[in-house]
């Protein structure tokens, strides 16, 4: 899969950055096969047995399968805010265990005089292979004693609390495949130094340019909250380009756009560091199986609960897509 062809996926399947709630998961038959099995563990598991049984009497589904439908969006639904890292990297499903990318490294173009001999220059090429071997998970569990007692409020935040764990330690994991690219890989040659000095206008200008001079395009500027404050504080930033998306959402960390990057912040970047990034030629994430749940048990320590897993690849295609700035001011 080459360059353009990851700009056609972006642009045609905007939709499936995000995981799919129950009743869209369910036109997948792998996915339909495996719920079905959990929904025949279902029966056994006491967990699952007490949400069931709960649910029905709030009148919320009238079968097992429904109780092991609402646990899926449960989980799915309380990710999607803090899925920052699908804003920051282009997410790609696949059915595959490792996809082969292509990056073109560029050819050489000539302006000739009239009549005179044309030189072809092919275009030279890199491969990235990337598998989908990592998977994330989250469990909870409670005795059974617990689930006895546990009201229907107690199990659907105990399960909300899965896909926020998910989708945070995603978000780690992508930061991590940046903070790991060496520095003369960057976009730059370097890592930007911020002179200890407070997140400002001219950082920001500094930190798109150096992508530009790359000849890629930034379209994320991803900061701690800290510098965020900081920037709100920069009368020439919110003066200049700044503009209020209206989607601005603090949940989601999305804090508007400025020069054409949308500003998202997260605690999970580190105080004092701030990256500009063209998120369609940087790198992909792999879903080889988005966020998806079961029954567990340990029936030897006598807990039981629910597992919420997923199946992923992640891969750099261009670093000189992606800057980073540190020793920025991580005070006030």
């Amino acid at each position: 899969m080459d360059i353009e062809e990851i700009l056609r996926e972006i642009e045609g399947n905007q939709e499936r950055n995000n995981p799919r709630v129950f009743e869209s998961v369910m036109n997948d038959p792998e996915v339909m096969e495996h719920y079905e099995k959990v929904a025949s563990q279902a029966e056994r598991n006491p967990f699952f047995k007490k949400f069931y049984s709960l649910g029905v009497k709030e009148g919320l589904f009238s079968d097992v399968l429904g109780a092991v439908g609402r646990i899926h969006d449960t989980v799915v639904e309380a990710a999607y805010p803090n899925l920052i890292s699908r804003d920051i990297i282009t997410v790609i499903p696949t059915k595959e265990s490792v996809e082969r990318f292509v990056k073109a490294k560029g050819g050489k173009a000539y302006v000739m005089a009239e009549s005179g001999e044309v030189f072809v220059v092919g275009e030279k090429y890199e491969t990235v292979d990337i598998y989908t071997n990592i998977e994330v998970r989250a469990a909870a569990e409670w005795t059974e004693k617990f689930l006895e007692d546990a009201t229907w409020n107690v199990m659907e935040r105990q399960t909300e609390a899965l896909g926020k764990a998910i989708a945070l330690k995603e978000l780690e994991l992508v930061l991590s495949l940046y903070d790991a690219i060496e520095a003369s890989s960057l976009a730059g040659g370097s890592v930007l130094d911020g002179n200890a000095a407070a997140m400002d206008w001219n950082k920001i200008t500094e930190l798109h340019d150096a992508i530009i001079n790359e000849n890629f395009s930034p379209t994320v500027l991803l900061l701690h909250p800290r510098q965020l404050s900081q920037l709100l504080r920069d009368d020439k930033f919110i003066n200049a380009n700044y503009k209020p998306s209206g989607e601005l959402d603090v949940r989601t960390g999305n804090f508007g756009a400025v020069l054409g990057m949308r500003v998202l912040s997260s605690t999970k970047c580190t105080n004092g560091v701030a990256y500009a990034i063209d998120t369609p030629a940087a790198a992909v994430m792999l879903v080889r199986r988005d966020i998806t749940t079961k029954p567990y048990e340990d029936v030897i320590k006598g807990t039981y609960g629910v597992v919420a897993s997923e199946r992923i690849g992640l891969g750099i295609l261009q670093s000189k897509a992606i800057a980073k700035m540190t020793n920025i001011a991580t005070n006030l």
